[in-house]
This record gives structure tokens, sequence and C-alpha cells, in this order.
């Protein structure tokens, strides 16, 4: 992601990149012969010497809190990818500290920037599909389908795990799209290929709006190419069916948006997408690096997916934790 983050950010008109740092010689030495960036090892000396407006952040999870702090101490706008911390309360000290620096930060949890799921948010919110009751969210793709994989992903104490790495991004699209979870009613973590931490998760939630529904994600599914994240919402008056390419949904009544029908209605992400500065893995991508520097250039504060937002995910995610151990 540090890499794919570069490209867009150093493609983006309104963006000088003032510098790249990376404790992997591999990747610096990269850098270095094939381009113009300055490069640094250590992250420190970088903020020294280049005085950046904006740092993004995109290391395993364990180093966040450090450099996060470090660089709104700095008074310098964040962007981090997810999740935002391993432990909560330093995840809520650090967004007292950027409320209290006046300085955008944002998470990097891409869902929100989905053409598909944003529809889906305006559709929900104008209430086309009554009231809420139920849902199911899920996400499946093939990062570990076989034992003796070694890497940070793999580590516990380093955020490894499908619950930190693949199921934040289905929980914070159920926080986006419904509503905080308030309750972990169940859950279940599931260890197929790896030793030290879990390849699936399945849990039961309930929101702050008292609507349920079921969680199921796993990294070790090769039956699919790559990350599949999909959700299922259901109410009174309708029903939503939708991934990241297209989305389905039925109204009961007539009383629905403009461009769609009583019955059933089908979408394609072409349908519903706003266009973005530099395209690279899928618009959304670069639809929330352009949110970050245009946030930045009017003053904007409560962002889409803020430090704030983030930490309910985090909470959910250490509910799942201790139900675990408990």
């Amino acid at each position: 992601m540090g890499i794919s983050h570069l490209a867009i950010t150093a493609a983006h008109p309104a963006v000088d990149v003032v510098g790249v740092a990376d404790a992997s010689l591999f990747i610096t030495s990269i850098l270095k012969k094939h381009t113009a960036f300055d490069v640094y090892t250590d992250y420190k000396k970088m903020i020294r010497q280049t005085h950046p407006d904006a740092v993004i952040v995109s290391v395993p999870t364990k180093l966040h809190e450090e450099i996060v702090e470090f660089l709104l101490i700095n008074n310098i706008h964040v962007f981090v990818e997810k999740p935002f911390c391993m432990n909560v309360q330093k995840g809520l000290a650090l967004q007292q500290l950027a409320k209290e620096k006046d300085l955008v930060n944002q998470v990097g949890y891409h869902n929100r920037f989905v053409g598909t799921f944003e529809e889906c948010k305006k559709i929900i919110e104008g209430g086309y599909i009554g009231q809420l009751y139920h849902f199911d969210a899920s996400a499946y793709g093939p990062v570990v389908t076989k034992k003796n994989n070694k890497n940070w992903r793999n580590n516990p104490s380093e955020g490894g795990g499908c619950l930190m790495d693949y199921a934040s991004h289905v929980i914070d699209l159920i926080h986006y799209l419904i509503g905080p979870i308030k309750k972990v009613q169940g859950a279940q973590l599931e260890s197929i290929f790896s030793k030290t931490v879990e390849d699936a998760v399945y849990g039961l939630l309930q929101t702050e709006n008292d609507v349920q529904g079921t969680l199921s994600v796993s990294w070790s599914d090769e039956t699919f190419r790559k990350m599949s994240t999909s959700i299922t919402v259901i109410g009174s008056k309708g029903k939503i069916i939708a991934d990241a390419t297209e989305m389905q949904v039925y109204f009961k009544t007539t009383d629905c948006p403009k461009g769609y029908t009583k019955g059933w209605n089908h979408k394609n992400i072409t349908d519903v997408m706003e266009p973005v500065n530099f395209y690279l893995r899928g618009e959304e991508y670069s639809a929330q690096i352009d949110y970050f520097i245009e946030s930045i250039q009017t003053h904007r504060r409560k962002t889409k997916n803020s430090f704030e937002d983030a930490l309910h995910t985090d909470k959910v995610i250490q509910e799942i934790k201790s139900l675990q151990l408990a």
C-alpha cells in the first residue's frame, strides 16, 4: 500500500512529494535507483529535514502509534493506514491530540470511497429501504492459503491476523453504512493455516441503532482472486446487496430515488463512481487520497474516516479479542 500511495500522491497536481522513508533497504535502493524522490531510512530525519505539511503512514500496525504521535506533535496532517491502533486508549489519546492541534486526520478505510457503497449509504440515509433490521457483511480472499507464512501478518504483536487486517475493513463498512457497533453478541476466530493468528473471523453484531447482523471474513479462501467485500442490508421497504463492483436494490414501493424503480434495480460501479485524478488498483484508493488533500486545502476537520471513526472499529476488534480470551 505504501508504494500505491506514493504513486497516487506523486501524480496529484496539488502535491509535491518531498521525501519517502522506509526501513527496507530493498525498497529504498529501488526508489533511489529508479525515481527522483529524496529517500530516507529514518522517518524522523526525513521530517526534520523536509518539514512536510502532511504525511501518509503505511507501515505495520504496531508502528502506527509511535509515528502518528511524532507527526502530530510536529503539527503535521496525517493519513494512516488501517487499522488505526492496536491499543484503544492510545488511539483515544492520538485522536484528542489531533483535535487539540487542529490537524486533518484520516484512516485508510477505502470502502468508504467505493462508488457502490457510497450509493448504498445515500439510499439508506434517504430512508428508501425503510427501517433497517438485518445485515450480512463479509470479505473473502487468498492472502494465507498455505502453512508456514512468515511475515508481519502472522505476528499478533505487529498487528497481524485476519481480524485486524481483513475484518477491520468490514467492521468499518458496517459503521459507515448502518451505524457504530455497540455490542458483539458472539464471535469465533479460526486458525486454518496460521499457527499464531486467526485466518477467519465470524461474529454476531448489534449496532447502536439496534440493527443486528452477521460478520463472516476469511483471508484463506483461494476461490477468490483478490479480496472481495460485500454487504446485504434488509429494511422494511427494501433490500440492498452490494460489493465493490455492482449493487442490486429492491424497493417494495415507488418511493425510491431518481433513476430507480419499484422492484429490482441493478447498478454497476461504472454507473455510480466519481472520477479521480489518477487511477491505480481502483478509484477508491485515489479518491481517499484526493479527499485527504482536499481536506487540508479547505480546512475540513470533520473528515469522512477520521481517527474518531476508526476508533469505533478498534473498540470492536478489542471486544472480539476479549471474548476469545474469556
